[in-house]
């Protein structure tokens, strides 16, 4: 377990947006980063991520094309790993992972492997690792975009997003940073983690 704490997150200190202005708010930010880190924490265990057609497949319980799929986009996370590396921007993931995994989980670290294999960084953490942290709740789920804006991001209970509060305060922002490079310094890498826990698995069942 570590110890480990994360900073308060009070959404009256923040700006509630709907899902689309925050769509549109992050990716106005995150292309204008240059020569900054990014960091993102994934604590839910199933999401119901839209425009993704191997989503779409897991979905219909089509595993062999949900995996396809994914192997289809790998030039385009190339040259998206490529840009970010020209700009100074490199953008770091911690997922935490619950056992046994959850059907979305088994396909979503199919995916972040092949994002590591392209050259983004991501780790894994366990439940376990951050069980002092959600005594209370669980871990939110956190972008910090280049030292600047920090997005909570908001999902219903069913995991569709439902939009994000954004705080700009620097100590609040830097705070999330640190807690989460923590995390990252404490996980495994992706890749490791997938050929040891995930590669043995069957396939999941339909969602």
């Amino acid at each position: 377990m570590l110890d480990l704490l994360p900073p308060v997150l009070a959404p009256a200190h923040g700006e509630r947006l709907s899902r689309d202005a925050y769509k549109r708010d992050f990716r106005a930010r995150d292309a204008a980063i240059r020569d900054a880190d990014s960091w993102k924490l994934e604590r839910l265990q199933h999401f119901e991520e839209q425009g993704s057609p191997s989503r779409d497949a897991l979905r219909r319980g089509e595993w062999e094309t949900a995996l396809r799929l994914l192997d289809d986009r790998r030039d385009a996370l190339l040259s998206s790993v490529q840009e970010d590396t020209r700009k100074g921007h490199l953008f770091h993931r911690v997922r935490v992972v619950e056992k046994p995994l959850s059907p979305y989980v088994q396909w979503e670290l199919h995916s972040q492997r092949q994002r590591a294999q392209c050259g983004e960084r991501i780790r894994v953490v366990s439940a376990e690792q951050v069980a002092l942290a959600e005594r209370e709740h669980p871990l939110p789920e956190v972008v910090v975009l280049g030292h600047s804006t920090l997005f909570q991001v908001l999902y219903s209970e069913a995991g569709a997003t439902l939009g994000a509060v954004r705080y700009t305060d620097h100590d609040l922002v830097r705070s999330w940073e640190s807690y989460i490079r923590k995390l990252y310094e404490a996980g495994e890498d992706v890749r490791s983690y997938f050929e040891r826990e995930v590669a043995p698995l069957p396939p999941p069942r339909p969602l």
